[in-house]
């Protein structure tokens, strides 16, 4: 088999065999395959395509070039929950153990944020003590004790797929739906997952911007799982504002806290009570949809959603005491509030310039190497749709620096203010099960 005949069969609109891709991402992950000929093929692949098969090959290619962790000694059905990331999404935080409490193993995987804040990780080490550095087997003996542990990404987890990203961010392939597709959920399948439950987000905030690019990146997702065995539905939901009203480290484990116990921003219940449903239902915990929203419910109600947030805190090293005072969290210096400039209707809260002002109080990470503050960030005061008099307040600006000056002007670009009503964006625009 030679390269070079490979990418002319992409190029011409051909299908690959599958010894043909474990081919090619066995070379390119070795070497024997240079950056030339795969950036050559990944422009092929943008402009001709992949079948369903050739995608799931793809998949399970990449899947196989490196670790992939074995699960199979937790007891029951592992359903993992990917985003494909927004600003403000607080969901992991509420998930983990709103499901672990209806007895659903949640065994998660996660990493650090580059971008608008940190990741899930990042956002866990606001609680003094927490760590994500645990040997497999004490991260498999916690999920079959509490249900719920988080662990740091291996080191060897799809080295094809790391290679393959830096190449495609600096060859213009970036935006190609069987690369991401392919992406995605060969991480999640080597994470040892049964079942996965994938919130699409669309909007300004969002990877995909347009509803119909969602769709079309669900849609390849749901069908990659269900083609390799792993059961696999998608949400599709908006992030054309920040979910929630906290954008910011320690500002979103508090806001976490408060919707674990049923008093958070609707947006962000709604949407975990939804991706949650999927979750149980997955798990065989719940023989329908509105039974299993219906034990998450009662979860938040009688506190034991809360209380397994506590166990899953302590478990892993952190104080468990933030839950009930959270204001040994970190906490920024300034509170500085945003106050509108005019009376009328928020129409508009553009979400990634949104993360942009976080970033730029240090809530996110620039580059790999930045070091995040995790006591600062906005914390929302009114969303899309909310009526706002002259004067009132818009955002609270959380940092440590006095000068925010910049910070003010990134959010009133942001921010726009209709004098006719506006009806709030959708949350959930569809539920894609193959």
């Amino acid at each position: 088999m030679r390269m070079v005949d490979l990418i002319e069969k992409k190029r011409d609109g051909n299908e690959f065999t599958t010894d043909e891709i474990n081919f090619i991402i066995q070379g390119y992950t070795n070497g024997s395959i240079p950056d030339y000929q795969m950036s050559a093929l990944t422009m092929a692949i943008f402009f001709k395509g992949m079948t369903d098969r050739e995608r799931a090959d793809l998949t399970m290619a990449m899947v196989r070039s490196g670790d992939q962790i074995d699960l199979s000694a937790i007891e029951g059905i592992k359903v993992d929950k990917h985003s494909t990331g927004g600003v403000g999404d607080t969901t992991t935080l509420v998930l983990g153990p709103l499901v672990a409490a209806v007895g659903v193993p949640v065994a998660k995987m996660s990493g650090r944020g580059l971008g608008h804040t940190g990741g899930t990780i990042d956002k866990l080490e606001s609680v003094s003590g927490f760590h994500v550095e645990i040997e497999n087997e004490k991260f498999i003996e916690l999920v079959n004790q509490n249900k719920i542990a988080v662990i740091g990404q291996s080191g060897n987890l799809t080295p094809a797929d790391k290679k393959l990203y830096a190449l495609r961010d600096v060859t213009a392939t970036v935006d190609s739906i069987p690369l991401i597709a392919s992406s995605i959920m060969s991480k999640k399948i080597a994470a040892g997952a049964d079942a996965i439950v994938l919130d699409v987000k669309t909007g300004a905030g969002a990877f995909m911007k347009t509803l119909d690019d969602s769709r079309d990146l669900a849609n390849a997702m749901v069908r990659i799982g269900n083609h390799v065995g792993r059961r696999t539905m998608a949400v599709i939901s908006d992030m054309s504002q920040p979910l929630g009203y906290a954008i910011g480290n320690a500002l979103e484990v508090k806001e976490a806290i408060d919707t674990l116990i049923g008093k958070g921003p609707d947006d962000l219940t709604e949407l975990c009570l939804t991706l949650g449903s999927h979750m149980v239902y997955l798990a065989k915990k719940a023989s329908s949809l509105s039974e299993a929203r219906e034990l998450l419910e009662k979860a938040m109600q009688d506190g034991s959603a809360l209380e397994k947030f506590k166990v899953f805190l302590e478990s892993q090293g952190g104080d468990a005491s933030i839950v009930d005072d959270p204001s040994k969290l970190p906490q920024a210096k300034y509170i500085v509030e945003l106050k509108a400039t005019e009376a009328g209707f928020v129409s508009e809260i553009v979400a990634d310039q949104i993360g942009t002002a976080a970033m730029l109080l240090g809530a996110g990470r620039a580059t790999k190497e930045s070091t995040i503050d995790l006591a600062v960030g906005l914390v929302l005061r009114k969303k899309v749709g909310d009526q706002v008099q002259a004067g009132e307040s818009l955002v609270l600006i959380y940092s440590n620096f006095e000068n925010v000056t910049e910070v003010k002007e990134k959010l009133l670009e942001s921010i726009k203010i209709s004098p006719e009503k506006v009806k709030p964006p959708t949350l959930i625009y569809e539920e894609i099960t193959i």
